[in-house]
């Protein structure tokens, strides 16, 4: 057999076994609420959206005063960014994480919050 024959043969199947791959993949996924986070900054937003919240009396007075909404706060849960060189570190018997993300209006804000082991605490909310 011609070496052409093979190499489209080969590609043909190859083509065949990544489209079943990514469909049964993306099945499994969808069907249970699985969600691939395998980057730092995805994790830390997972595993702070997985724990309860609290929220201080500080971030509670930006939310009372209409600057920012609890949307505004679960959107940036979800696709804010972590400042890796402010957060991380020790505080209050557990660690600070700053998100930088938007508002529905398209405004930048920062929110800081304490991760424990068992909670997270929403400490304040800040526009830009």
């Amino acid at each position: 057999m011609k070496f052409q024959f093979r190499l489209a043969y080969y590609m043909f199947g190859l083509f065949l076994g990544g489209v079943f791959v990514i469909w049964f993949l993306k099945s499994k996924a969808t069907d249970r609420g699985v969600e691939f986070c395998y980057f730092p900054n995805c994790r830390v937003l997972k595993d702070l959206r997985s724990k309860s919240l609290e929220i201080d009396t500080l971030a509670q007075r930006s939310i009372d005063q209409k600057l920012v909404t609890m949307d505004d706060v679960r959107n940036s849960l979800r696709y804010g960014d972590v400042d890796f060189d402010k957060s991380n570190k020790d505080y209050r018997k557990g660690k600070i994480y700053i998100i930088e993300g938007k508002t529905a209006s398209n405004e930048e804000i920062t929110i800081t919050m304490v991760n424990y082991t068992n909670k997270v605490l929403l400490e304040k909310i800040e526009k830009k």
